[in-house]
């Protein structure tokens, strides 16, 4: 008898617990724009279709015609590219991605084409939803669409740069 009122008196314990921790949490509203400090960028982190993806194409390297080349791939898999171009420096990489808080679904798919090996720039400040894509001495060719699939699967959901808040979602 003695142990049935303990174990009583534990789980109601136990539950004023949970009750007072629900109460008080102040994490409720992590995550949502509405607990986001004054000043920092809301990131769009929704992952999105080629279709809702805005892109420059820019040659960073001496091959001439890649950027119209790519430019001319990325279209005909459906990315609304809006500029084709030179890249005042070379660069050495695969690929470098550049965007603001609202291209990080953007640029986590386009990471994706490059099968994660395009280094990438976050920049704050950009209010546009446009994502450079730089195309370096090192690039070869895009992903096929089972590789950027799977590459997808691999590196899991864009992730929230640093400094930044979650973008409301529609």
């Amino acid at each position: 008898m003695r142990a049935l009122v303990v174990v009583g008196l534990l789980a109601v314990l136990a539950l004023v617990f949970v009750v007072v921790a629900l109460v008080r949490d102040t994490q409720s509203s992590a995550g949502l724009a509405g607990g986001c400090p004054e000043g920092w960028p809301l990131a769009d982190v929704a992952l999105r279709e080629q279709k809702d993806v805005k892109i420059n194409v820019l040659n960073g390297t001496d091959r001439i015609g890649l950027a119209r080349s790519i430019g001319d791939d990325f279209t005909n898999r459906k990315f609304q590219v809006k500029k084709i171009g030179e890249e005042k420096k070379q660069i050495d990489d695969v690929a470098l991605l550049r965007y603001g808080p609202k291209g990080v679904g953007s640029a986590h798919l386009l990471r994706a084409y490059f099968l994660d090996n395009a280094e990438y720039e976050y920049d704050a400040t950009r209010t546009d939803d446009v994502v450079d894509v730089v195309l370096g001495s090192s690039f070869q060719q895009l992903a096929t669409t089972t590789e950027v699939n799977q590459s997808l699967g691999d590196l899991g959901p864009p992730v929230l740069p640093t400094g930044a808040c979650p973008m409301p979602q529609d």
